[in-house]
C-alpha cells in the first residue's frame, strides 16, 4: 500500500506553562509481572457491527502472537483479554469493570464504537488505566481539558470524524459541485462528529443543506428517509452510518430509481461494504485512512503480514484487521521504548516523547507530545469499482 500522506498535528492552544495539573496524573502499574504486560479490548463479536469487530480482534491476536513469538516486549510476553461489548454501552462498562477489576489490565487498547468507548472511558481514567487507540474518530478520544489531569491518558491514531468528514466533503463538492448537498447520520457519538464536520464544511463553502434526516443505532429499515432526501431534491447525500445502514440506505434509493451521489465517513471504507452491497454498492464514495490490502496486489511485508492471517484464521484480512494489529503493535512501540523497568508513568512518557511509530504499511507516522494526543489527520477519497476499493484522491486533509 502505498501513502504520500504525511501526519499533520491539530494545534494546541494551551501551553505546557499553564498545566501545573499534568504532573498529577495517576497511572496504573497493574497487569505488570516480571514476564507479562496484560492488555484489554472490548469489540463487538456478535452484535450490529461485529463485520468490524471480529476482524478487528484477529488483528490484535496476530499481533500478540508475533511479539511474543519475537520474544516479547523488553523479555516480557503480552496477554490479551478479549471481552465482547456486542457495541452495546452498558457492556462496554460492564467487560471495562471486569478486566480492571479482576484481570488487571495495564491499558485498554483498541475499544470498539463511539458510544460504548465514551460510556467507558472514565472507568478506566479513574483506575489510572491508560485508553489506546480506540475504534472510533471522535473528538472526545484524544482532545483533553488540561485542568482534568486523567484525560491525559487517552490517545486516538484514527482520522477524526470530524475533519475527515470536512476534507471529504470539501473535494466531493469542489469537483461534482452539489447544489443540495444532505446527510443521513447514525444518532450518536460517532454520528453527530459526522454532523459537526458536514455542517462546518457547507458553512465554510456558504451552502445550505437541503435535507438532513437521522435514524437510531440498530434501526434497518431507512425508506422514510430515504424518499424525504430524495422529495428534497438532495444530490449529494453524506452517510455517517456504518455497514448495514450504508448498504441498506443505497438499496432503498436504487428500489425508488434514484441515482445519486452517496459519500460514507470512513467507517464504510472497508471491503464488508462491497462483500455484502455486491452491486448495490458499486460507485459509492468514502472518506478512508489508507488503501484496502487486497492479497493478490499486496508486496513485501505486507505480502507476509497478509498470508500470516489468512494462514491464522482462515480468512482475509481486512481494513479492520490492519486496524488491530497497528493498535497492538503501536503500544508494542512505545512500552519498549519505555524500557525494561516498565511503569505505567514510564508509558505515558514514551507515548508524548515525540518518537514516531511507522508500520509495515508505509502508513503516515503515529506520533503524539504532551499537548496534542493525535497521531493524523490525513484523508483519501476512495470509491467502489468493479468490486473493490480504489483511491480517487489521497493526501486530503483539513
Amino acid at each position: 500500500m502505498h501513502f504520500k500522506a504525511f501526519a499533520v498535528t491539530l494545534a494546541c492552544t494551551t501551553s505546557l506553562a499553564v498545566m501545573p495539573a499534568l504532573a498529577q496524573t495517576k497511572v496504573t502499574n497493574q497487569g505488570i509481572t516480571p514476564t507479562e504486560i496484560v492488555i484489554g479490548t472490548h469489540q463487538d463479536l456478535s452484535g450490529p457491527i461485529k463485520t468490524w469487530g471480529v476482524p478487528v480482534a484477529n488483528g490484535m491476536k496476530l499481533a500478540v502472537e508475533e511479539i511474543n513469538a519475537a520474544g516479547g516486549i523488553n523479555g516480557r510476553k503480552l496477554r490479551l483479554i478479549i471481552e465482547d461489548s456486542a457495541y452495546d454501552p452498558k457492556k462496554a462498562v460492564l467487560a471495562s469493570q471486569k478486566m480492571i477489576e479482576k484481570d488487571k489490565v495495564f491499558a485498554m487498547i483498541g475499544g470498539m464504537g463511539s458510544a460504548p468507548v465514551i460510556a467507558a472511558q472514565d472507568i478506566l481514567f479513574d483506575a489510572g488505566v491508560l485508553q489506546l487507540f480506540p475504534l472510533t474518530a471522535a473528538e472526545f478520544t484524544y482532545k483533553f481539558d488540561p485542568g482534568k489531569p486523567q484525560e491525559r491518558l487517552k490517545f486516538s491514531n484514527l482520522l477524526p470524524y470530524v475533519e475527515s468528514t470536512r476534507a471529504a466533503v470539501k473535494y466531493m463538492v469542489e469537483w461534482k459541485k452539489p447544489t443540495k448537498p444532505c446527510l443521513m447520520y447514525q444518532d450518536d457519538e460517532y454520528g453527530k462528529n459526522v454532523l459537526d464536520g458536514f455542517t462546518q464544511q457547507l458553512d465554510a463553502m456558504k451552502l445550505k443543506p437541503a435535507s438532513v434526516t437521522t435514524y437510531k443505532r440498530g434501526a434497518s429499515d431507512f425508506s422514510a428517509q430515504i424518499a424525504k432526501m430524495k422529495a428534497d431534491g438532495c444530490d449529494l447525500v453524506v452517510l455517517g452510518t456504518i455497514l448495514r445502514e450504508t448498504i441498506g440506505a443505497i438499496a432503498e434509493a436504487k428500489k425508488l430509481g434514484w441515482d445519486v451521489t452517496f459519500l460514507g465517513a470512513t467507517p464504510t471504507n472497508i471491503p464488508d461494504t462491497i462483500t455484502l452491497g455486491k452491486d448495490v454498492v458499486e460507485g459509492f464514495y468514502a472518506a478512508g485512512a489508507f488503501e484496502t490490502p487486497y492479497a493478490d496486489t499486496a508486496k513485501g511485508k505486507v505480502k507476509d503480514w497478509v498470508e500470516a492471517y489468512k494462514k491464522m484464521f482462515g480468512t482475509d484480512a481486512n481494513t479492520q484487521s490492519v486496524i488491530g494489529y497497528n493498535a497492538v503493535m503501536t503500544f508494542a512501540h512505545y512500552a519498549k521504548l519505555a524500557g525494561k523497568d516498565l511503569t505505567g508513568q514510564k508509558m505515558l512518557d514514551a507515548l508524548e516523547s515525540g518518537d514516531p511509530y511507522l508500520d509495515i504499511f508505509s502508513s503516515p507516522p503515529s506520533k503524539f507530545s504532551k499537548t496534542n494526543h493525535l497521531a493524523n489527520t490525513i484523508t483519501q477519497v476512495q470509491q467502489v469499482k468493479n468490486g473493490r476499493w480504489v483511491v480517487i484522491k489521497e493526501g486530503l486533509s483539513f
